[in-house]
């Protein structure tokens, strides 16, 4: 009987060992590194994943795509579900006061009725191996039995310890291998090309089918973990079909001012006051939806999403840019207050210009998600000299239409007014919209050219959301709505008037997502009445195929 009980005690770490690694399903999981979305909607600080030092006996143990961690048990008394009657109790003791050797989860318990694979009891052993490997050699009270178990198991699992022994090795060989050729420890270096083939199918005008690009390179850089060092650099080669068509009407979201030399377009510093409170730096190409969310899903900045500029989002958005400040509070989970001052020509030291005395725009946004899947915004934004909507009619672009009619631009003030929601009806169904009013006023005559005033600019959309229509990644949309018109307008100038009619933007596109890092994107513009003219009986169609990479 004695012997049996001997032996019985020598194969009783095994057992130990094995029932405390069987659980992993309720462990407490590790934070995840968060990845960028080149939407850039959500703006708080990424938080940096810090590479966890495997010291003694914890150690993480992998049984999922998730990592779990197991914390040291100094007495078998902490493990909350293991009772001295127990059978397992005596060598519980033993692994844990003796040798400690045991590993329990967070919630003092032990879960030893889970079952758990060879290669995570292997990993166990191991770990508990090297710890009584360690004891051994600065010690020599150790009884012989013990020595004896130890090296049984050794021997038995010898085949085993050895796979895990060359996948750790790998491992640690591959770690060395990326810290010397990462790009840094501190930035992440992404970007992303498009290649646009656009034609204007309809139109009174004469257009050639054309192939632009534009390119964005984007540096992340995180100093502490909470903060974001956001650097774009880009260059393009297409300004879109507005100067042949003579309307902003239907310009496409990928479009940008032609500039073939690589060069810096956004340069702002992200960093956050406790838990509920962003500041924004921006010292160069900073705009209203980078301190307030447009809540829009098809909001791709061009690269995906929307293929048009106005389908993109509210294009009250679209004026206020370039340097200044912006501040996020969240003072509970569904309510967010968004507030901020952009200048442009800030870093400029001439009159009119600076940061305070050239043209600006302070903005606040209340965003209200009372459920996860519905979101409202109220948006707010005045302006001085910062009033073209870069979409819509002539006229409601009012210092680029005086600037071609006078040869010079009028300076202006104008008050924003603008509404947002989107609503999630299910995973594949998401309805949204906007509606915005302008009120903007001519602050000169020109020399007596024009007439003082204030235009009534007016616009909304209706959007519909298809993701993963047809392929997961991939995205269905349909958007209908009026670009910016002038409804009412008391600057009573020749081509400073009204809109006499009303135009209907119709766009419909598909983005079919090839894989993680290739999307293509056919789709098509409709604008009835261009320009709102109703001497202009014939609308005008623009197709384009836009082919996003991604790296």
């Amino acid at each position: 009987m004695p012997k049996i009980l001997g032996k019985f005690k020598q194969i009783m770490p095994v057992f130990a060992i094995h029932f405390c690694l069987m659980s992993s399903l309720e462990a407490i999981a590790l934070p995840a590194v968060k990845t960028h979305n080149f939407n850039r909607q959500d703006k708080s600080p990424p938080y940096v994943l810090q590479r966890q030092e495997i010291f003694g006996n914890s150690f993480l143990l992998q049984t999922t795509p998730i990592k779990y961690f197991l914390s040291q048990i100094n007495s078998v008394q902490e493990l909350q579900d293991v009772k001295p009657t127990d059978w397992s109790y005596d060598a519980l003791q033993v692994l844990i006061e003796r040798y400690g050797c045991i590993s329990g989860f967070p919630d003092q318990s032990f879960r030893g009725e889970q079952t758990i694979s060879r290669a995570e009891f292997v990993a166990g052993l191991n770990a508990c191996l090297n710890t009584i490997e360690a004891i051994i050699a600065n010690s020599d009270r150790i009884p012989q039995t013990d020595i004896d178990t130890i090296i049984r198991l050794s021997q038995e699992f010898q085949s085993d310890l050895a796979i895990l022994q060359g996948r750790t090795d790998g491992s640690q060989a591959r770690l060395e291998d990326l810290e010397a050729t990462q790009f840094s420890t501190t930035s992440k270096l992404q970007g992303e090309v498009i290649f646009g083939l656009g034609s204007v199918l309809s139109s009174k005008s004469e257009s050639n089918t054309v192939l632009g690009s534009r390119l964005r390179l984007e540096l992340e850089t995180s100093f502490s973990g909470q903060d974001l060092l956001f650097t774009r650099l880009s260059r393009s080669d297409f300004s879109g079909f507005s100067e042949e068509l003579g309307t902003l009407q239907g310009n496409l979201a990928f479009a940008e001012p032609e500039n073939n030399d690589l060069q810096l377009e956004v340069l702002q510093y992200i960093f956050n006051v406790g838990s509920k409170v962003d500041f924004i730096v921006g010292a160069t190409g900073t705009t209203a939806d980078d301190i307030a969310e447009t809540i829009s899903v098809l909001d791709g900045e061009g690269g995906s999403g929307s293929i048009s500029l106005f389908g993109t989002r509210n294009p009250i958005y679209y004026p206020p840019g370039d340097a200044g400040l912006g501040i996020i509070h969240r003072p509970v989970d569904q309510i967010k207050i968004s507030a901020g001052y952009l200048a442009s020509n800030a870093n400029e030291s001439s009159l009119g210009s600076g940061l305070f005395d050239g043209p600006y725009s302070a903005l606040g946004q209340i965003t209200i998600s009372p459920r996860e899947n519905f979101s409202l915004a109220a948006t707010y934004i005045h302006s001085y000299n910062q009033s073209d909507l870069e979409t819509g009619t002539n006229r409601a672009n009012l210092q680029s239409l005086t600037a071609e009619l006078f040869d010079e631009e009028v300076s202006t003030v104008s008050n924003s007014y603008g509404l947002e929601m989107s609503w999630a009806i299910s995973d594949r169904i998401v309805l949204g919209g906007w509606g915005g009013l302008s009120k903007v006023s001519n602050l000169s005559t020109l020399n007596q050219q024009i007439d003082r005033g204030t235009q009534d600019i007016w616009n909304w959309a209706a959007t519909l959301a298809l993701p993963d229509l047809g392929k997961e990644g991939s995205l269905g949309g349909i958007v209908v709505g009026m670009e910016p018109t002038v409804t009412n307008s008391t600057i009573n100038t020749e081509n400073l008037d009204e809109d006499s009619d009303r135009s209907l933007h119709l766009e419909a596109f598909y983005q079919y997502q090839v894989n993680d890092n290739i999307a293509v994107t056919p789709g098509v513009v409709w604008i009835t009445k261009p320009d709102s003219d109703p001497q202009n009986s014939d609308d005008l169609v623009i197709g384009t195929i836009r082919t996003t990479f991604s790296f």
